[in-house]
């Protein structure tokens, strides 16, 4: 935008009169009308930024460029739109973490086309979902007139009551099982490398990247977990590097379609990047073309390198998959080969970390706002909530590092971010008492997001049922 131009941010009823209504004062006025005893639908609203450039000609009407409001820094004054690179690499960064590591496990038995169909089918699926949370992210924006809105937030929204309260068990189930997979699994990586008991790694683990987040500033937590961004890329290339040239072609074609649908808890698990959906809507102004570009090409990041790292796994154990043999590839590739097996602890190490630190910061300000405690301080009491159910039940069960992903997938992604964004938008689209000011991005109607939540809920159903199933069989 060129330095003459002022930047000017007028609200527009979603109405054909809107044209002619004048730029109020307040830019960002909630758009909720009642009278008396009776709710009038809700008029939300769109701002429509102006730019008015020197030079041009009296009367004629000035260029419209259409976002929600602007992002302008309270020191400078200044006008700050996010950057679609940094919201791609946002996404990206978010998606890659410790589910990588089950990939190759739950996808062992399918082998690899069926896997790599399976992976590209689930990340079509989340992108949409993405999309949903976004849609109704900006609406909510509109009608509460301001940004940083939580799926909290939205959920009071479209769902009420009951969307708010399972919404937050969802949120706090998926974190504590996944907490719990990551101290299993990290523990392990130490007694193997160091020697030392299991409680031992369990416990120094948690103590080290808990004490971080704890007495560590934003700046100091920024620091480390960049630098264990950079070192999961360099390990990760010397990994694809290393065991691509003991690749057997063949292994690849291996293919098994019926064992594929029990691989999508976890590969769905894998691209969860929606709970950073309200933060790329506020960073990008609410236009929600650039917030559809930062996921669909931030998600795409992610995939080529699961479908990556799936191929150099499965292809390296030849006949693994016909073997029927149910373990982890990574553990069989770490003792066959001494060259690659340091490698892939490194990388498992460090993807567990940059992960287990910012579901800790997430789950500990989460139980703080529960609690009502106050905030810009440290809570011991919500970091001891936090650091100490998961330590002792991977103690309790040393191989849970799968079960709880598979859980948390199941019961907790595929419900927070699979069966909530397509109801949100549902009361959202075609609710008497909601109306929204943007065009749906989703397209499809009805039949979109009866396929999202319908897809969604015949997977936890046919858990459910599979998880019965075993238990009558110990029986």
């Amino acid at each position: 935008m060129a330095a003459a131009a002022a930047l000017q941010c007028c609200p527009l009823l979603s109405s054909p009169l809107a044209s002619s209504v004048s730029p109020p004062s307040s830019v960002r006025t909630p758009a909720v009308s009642r009278t008396g005893e009776a709710r009038r639908r809700r008029r939300l609203q769109r701002c429509r930024c102006s730019q008015s450039a020197e030079g041009r000609s009296p009367g004629s009407s000035p260029p419209q460029l259409e976002r929600l409001f602007s992002n302008v820094n309270k020191a400078t004054m200044k006008h700050e739109p996010g950057s679609i690179t940094g919201s791609i690499f946002l996404v990206a960064g978010t998606t890659v973490g410790a589910g990588i590591l089950a990939i190759p496990a739950v996808t062992q038995e399918a082998g690899f086309l069926a896997s790599a169909v399976t992976c590209i089918f689930c990340w079509a699926y989340m992108v949409i979902t993405g999309l949903l949370v976004a849609e109704v992210n900006v609406n909510t924006m509109c009608e509460l007139g301001s940004g940083g809105v939580s799926l909290v937030s939205m959920a009071k929204r479209t769902l009420g009551t009951v969307g708010v309260r399972t919404a937050c068990f969802s949120y706090l189930f998926i974190h504590y099982a996944l907490l719990v997979a990551y101290v299993a699994r990290s523990s392990e990586i130490l007694t193997n490398s160091l020697g030392i008991p299991l409680w031992e790694s369990a416990t120094l683990f948690s103590l080290a990247f808990g004490g971080l987040c704890y007495f560590g500033s934003q700046r100091v937590i920024g620091a480390v977990n960049g630098f264990l961004v950079f070192s999961i890329i360099t390990s990760f290339t010397a990994l694809v590097v290393v065991a691509s040239g003991n690749i057997q072609w063949s292994s690849l074609l291996e293919t098994n379609f019926a064992a594929a649908p029990q691989s999508i808890p976890i590969i769905a698990l894998s691209f969860v990047y929606q709970n950073v959906v309200p933060v790329l809507c506020t960073n990008l102004e609410g236009d929600l073309s650039k917030v559809r570009k930062a996921i669909v090409l931030g998600t795409a990041i992610p995939l080529a390198l699961f479908l990556i790292w799936d191929a150099v796994i499965l292809g390296t154990i030849p006949g693994f998959a016909e073997s029927g043999a149910v373990t982890d590839p990574l553990q069989q590739l770490r003792s066959s080969n001494g060259t690659v097996g340091p490698i892939v602890e490194a990388f498992s190490f460090l993807a567990i970390g940059t992960s287990y630190i910012g579901f800790v910061l997430g789950l500990s300000d989460f139980i703080a706002d529960l609690l009502k405690l106050p905030s810009g301080q440290n809570k011991p009491l919500t970091y001891l909530v936090t650091l100490f159910p998961p330590l002792v039940l991977s103690l309790l069960d040393p191989e849970i590092f799968f079960k709880a992903l598979d859980f948390a997938g199941t019961y907790g992604v595929l419900v927070l971010f699979g069966v909530f964004p397509a109801a949100m938008s549902w009361s959202e689209r075609y609710s008497n008492d909601l109306e929204a000011p943007i065009s749906p991005i989703v397209p499809g109607g009805k039949l979109t997001l009866s396929f999202v939540m319908g897809g969604a809920l015949l997977v936890i159903f046919s858990e459910i049922f599979k998880d019965i199933m075993q238990l009558q069989g110990l029986h």
